[in-house]
């Protein structure tokens, strides 16, 4: 059986294929930094239709990703899980559509969290950002596209989110305590510490969005944000229809039930 490659990769780099001419780590981390976060400073002034659903989620990525990668907005075509032992997968891309549609319609059913007392709020707020952090419906960036789609819903629901003092690690255990063990209490603990009422700046704070990369203005932001067409893809983009991930082929194991377990898990 030949080796899985992943179709997203530059195999002269080991990198995602992009479209800033990254030939390194340090490199692509620092032009995906400047340019997704200019592209947060627009969309906090002309956000994407507030859709509720898979819709808004790739929108919103396409925004942000615009500038560096081809596929952005695209849903994924191979299966992920976080490059971290014992990690388990993603939803498997056969089931992203259909699961998509669940978890909005739970979304919906909750009245898009409006009308709910603090408490509440961060209760549902975790339930559904687990939801969709399992979908996982994008190859790259699925953090920061959540950030803004969970800004947006906590704004229209009387809410500010303060994502500065969320670290990526912070992130990572409580989505991973969340999803394999249906313990929420650290999602839950995480969003009792940035969720305020809502000020009369609302949705448009783009420093709450804990984007801005270090020595980064908004004023560079905007230059960025204007900046020419990019320069073409290393690469052709990754085709539909490709097995496994980082050379696994178990995406679709049973994943623990417990009470909650939304998406069949």
């Amino acid at each position: 059986m030949a080796e899985f490659t992943d179709p997203y990769l530059d195999p002269a780099t080991g990198l995602l294929r992009n479209q800033v001419g990254a030939t390194s780590r340090a490199d692509l981390d620092a032009a995906e930094g400047a340019l997704t976060f200019a592209r947060a400073v627009e969309f906090v002034d002309g956000p994407v239709p507030a859709t509720g659903d898979l819709s808004e989620f790739q929108a919103i990525h396409r925004h942000l990703f615009q500038d560096v990668y081809e596929w952005a907005g695209e849903l994924r075509t191979v299966d992920l899980r976080k490059n971290t032992a014992g990690a388990e997968f993603f939803l498997p891309v056969s089931m992203i559509d259909r699961a998509a549609g669940f978890a909005a319609g739970e979304l919906r059913q909750d009245g898009m969290l409006r009308g709910l007392s603090r408490e509440r709020f961060v209760d549902r707020l975790s339930y559904h950002y687990d939801q969709w952090n399992y979908i996982h419906p994008f190859r790259e960036g699925n953090g920061r596209t959540q950030r803004l789609f969970w800004n947006r819903v906590a704004a229209d629901a009387g809410w500010n989110l303060d994502w500065r003092s969320v670290q990526g690690a912070v992130n990572d255990r409580a989505s991973r305590a969340a999803s394999e063990s249906r313990d929420f209490v650290p999602l839950r603990v995480m969003f009792d510490r940035i969720v305020s009422t809502r000020d009369d700046r609302g949705r448009g704070d783009v420093d709450r969005l804990g984007l801005r990369p270090p020595g980064i203005e908004a004023s560079e932001a905007a230059r960025i944000a204007r900046m020419d067409t990019p320069a073409p893809p290393r690469a052709a983009p990754p085709q539909p229809g490709q097995p496994g991930s980082y050379g696994q082929r178990d995406a679709g194991r049973t994943r623990p039930r417990g009470p909650e377990a939304g998406l069949g898990r």
